[in-house]
């Protein structure tokens, strides 16, 4: 594997992991239900895209961060796994 698909993946699977903490976050600090049941109700009131959204915000720091130490290709990574959150909450909109 050469390296600039290596730090694309990287960035990929740091944007996932950004989104996934602010997500968590977002959860610990405005839901008084547990992390599990907050998602359970956040499906069935059709409010899950909203949360991943917000927990996306997390993505911008790590984006800009990479851009800001020059690694172009991991700021990549992360705006592709921002594009996969987006599709995915498009899903949940639609459906």
């Amino acid at each position: 594997m050469n390296n600039t698909k290596k730090e694309v993946i990287i960035g990929f699977l740091v944007g996932l992991i950004a989104n996934t903490f602010g997500t968590l976050a977002y959860i610990l600090l405005f839901s008084e239900f547990s992390i599990s049941e907050t998602l359970k109700i956040a499906v069935e009131q059709g409010h899950i895209g909203s949360i991943l959204a917000l927990g996306a915000i997390l993505n911008l720091v790590a984006f800009f961060g990479f851009l800001r130490i020059k690694r172009d290709y991991r700021a990549r990574g992360v705006m592709i796994a921002t594009i996969l959150t987006a599709l995915i909450i498009l899903y949940f909109k639609l459906f």
